[in-house]
């Protein structure tokens, strides 16, 4: 039986069965990794951040610091950013 809305041609999505894709862990990482990726990728170009800074020794700690934070978590604020720099992770 075919799948076509009376003699017209066209498909009946409610008829047709699509195509089950079942996402794996692999490629949840991946789309996860691809998606910081492109956040990160805008944050750089907006704010006319050279992409070589990412070569930066400080740049995989930062991002190593972000994936242990919790959800929710708020960035720091403009005032926090310009306040002293804290060195060697003291507080």
């Amino acid at each position: 039986m075919s799948a076509s809305i009376a003699g017209h041609g066209r498909k009946d999505p409610f008829l047709s069965k699509p195509k089950s894709q079942q996402m794996t862990l692999k490629g949840m990482v991946k789309g996860t990794r691809n998606m910081l990726g492109r956040y990160v990728d805008k944050w750089f170009y907006d704010k006319g951040i050279p992409f070589d800074a990412a070569n930066s020794p400080y740049f995989p700690p930062m991002v190593s610091a972000i994936q242990r934070v919790e959800p929710g978590v708020k960035p720091p604020t403009t005032s926090e950013l310009s306040g002293p720099i804290l060195r060697g992770g003291g507080s």
